[in-house]
């Protein structure tokens, strides 16, 4: 299975970016897909997940900013990321796992498959 992931770019504060993920190989996988983030000198972070291919799920610093959403087909999906912030600035990686554990989808290591990361710059 392999990811790619693009969309990313430079915006202004209380822009708008999407960001799409696209996976192929083995398509059946994927039962939880995620964007995570690392912004220079942090750690990677949880930033939204699909659970058992709809439950969405949202840190609380995106929460009713960003937008996770996938194809019918499982072979994309997205990251809708409005009113951005300097803060959210950061590589964004998107990331997938065979795994059902809802516990743990906040964690990197919940996930085996990854894709490059796209970088999202926003100006203050």
């Amino acid at each position: 299975v392999q990811l790619q992931a693009s969309g990313g770019g430079l915006v202004q504060t209380g822009g708008s970016l999407r960001l799409s993920c696209t996976v192929s190989g083995r398509t059946s996988s994927g039962r939880t897909v995620a964007w995570f983030r690392q912004a220079p000198g942090k750690e990677r972070e949880f930033v939204a997940a699909i659970f058992r291919f709809s439950n969405t799920y949202y840190a609380d610093s995106v929460k009713g900013r960003f937008t996770v959403s996938r194809d019918n087909a499982k072979t994309t999906f997205w990251l809708q990321m409005n009113s951005l912030k300097p803060e959210d600035t950061a590589l964004y990686y998107c990331a997938a796992s065979d795994r059902l554990i809802l516990s743990s989808i906040y964690r990197s290591a919940h996930y085996n498959y990854w894709g490059q990361g796209t970088l999202v710059t926003v100006s203050s």
